[in-house]
């Protein structure tokens, strides 16, 4: 669990306390789901920065600013109302939802693998030749908030499992918070992740000679940093995405699957500790992710013939 994250939230819930002994709930209530929430703000993390990566740097913040408020829309305009009337009055349609979005994740996970496997690629990418920078970058700022919206449904759906029991305004002000708090820690990450490269430039052109060695050390890491979380935010796609699935199905009374994850989760941390125990859980749900994701890839792009426009397009062009 990330210290920053809990840390934050802490300090949301000590504001909140200090406004008004009336909100006391809503602080403790905000410090727990934030809590619950770490792992999902960690993926988020990681996800993001491949949208960035490949473009001017001139444009990284901008993007980052634009993802950030198209964040701050899913979670606060989109999220939150959504997620109060379900639960006031549809509650058992929350999952069912959670899991289309869990399909999603899954789906963009394994045919970003397939294509690493030298599968057919979907979409530009920045390996391809980009002929109107303008439009790619508004293609790739709309995917980057796409894929924001299903990590922050999780995020408040998580939230709103751990205030179920609270007053309407109580969850209302809680989903708030932590919508808000998670949004600027991930995205504030996210942006000096991707400026470390010239931060180094600038302390690589100092006089001090420890100064100078640090930026030379952030230039020649950063390369290697941003395909190593481009490699994570793959992963986390499908962790993320095959863990909704198996709790929606233990949920819906089809727990088979999640009880044989469980199962392995616990053999392992018997044997080995804690933290290898829940990696053997994200594990297996990395591989239920990538087995759903790539039944989707095929039924979606060879059953249905969708998500070729651009190929057949290009073919027809070079006759």
């Amino acid at each position: 669990m990330p210290a920053g994250l809990t840390a934050l939230l802490d300090d949301v819930a000590v504001i909140a306390r200090a406004a008004s002994s009336s909100l006391d709930d809503v602080g403790v209530a905000a410090s727990r789901a934030g809590s619950k929430t770490a792992g999902v703000v960690i993926d988020d993390a990681a996800v993001t920065p491949s949208y960035v990566t490949g473009l001017s740097p001139a444009r990284e913040l901008p993007l980052i600013w634009n993802i950030t408020k198209g964040s701050l829309k899913n979670k606060l305009l989109i999220l939150l109302p959504g997620a109060l009337l379900l639960s006031e009055f549809l509650p058992w349609a929350i999952i069912p939802i959670l899991m289309c979005g869990g399909a999603y994740l899954s789906y963009e996970g394994a045919e970003k693998v397939i294509e690493k496997l030298g599968g057919a690629k979907h979409g530009k990418t920045v390996e391809d030749t980009i002929d109107d920078p303008e439009q790619f970058e508004k293609e790739r700022t709309a995917g980057a908030i796409r894929t924001d919206l299903i990590l922050s449904a999780e995020i408040m759906a998580i939230t709103l499992s751990e205030v179920a029991t609270e007053t309407l305004l109580t969850r209302a002000i809680v989903l708030a918070l932590v919508g808000a708090a998670v949004t600027v820690f991930v995205y504030g990450a996210v942006g000096i992740i991707v400026k470390m490269d010239d931060i180094g430039l600038h302390l690589s052109k100092k006089s001090s000679s420890a100064a100078r060695g640090f930026g030379r050390f952030l230039l020649a890491a950063m390369p290697k940093l941003l395909t190593a979380l481009s490699f994570i935010g793959t992963i986390a796609m499908l962790w993320v995405g095959g863990g909704i699935i198996l709790h929606g199905l233990e949920e819906l009374g089809i727990g088979a699957l999640t009880h044989v994850a469980h199962d392995l989760e616990h053999s392992v941390e018997e044997a080995a500790g804690g933290i290898l125990g829940w990696a053997t859980y994200a594990a297996s749900s990395a591989v239920v992710g990538l087995t759903l994701g790539a039944l989707l890839v095929f039924v979606i792009h060879k059953v249905l013939g969708l998500g070729h426009g651009d190929e057949a397009g290009e073919a027809e062009a070079a006759h």
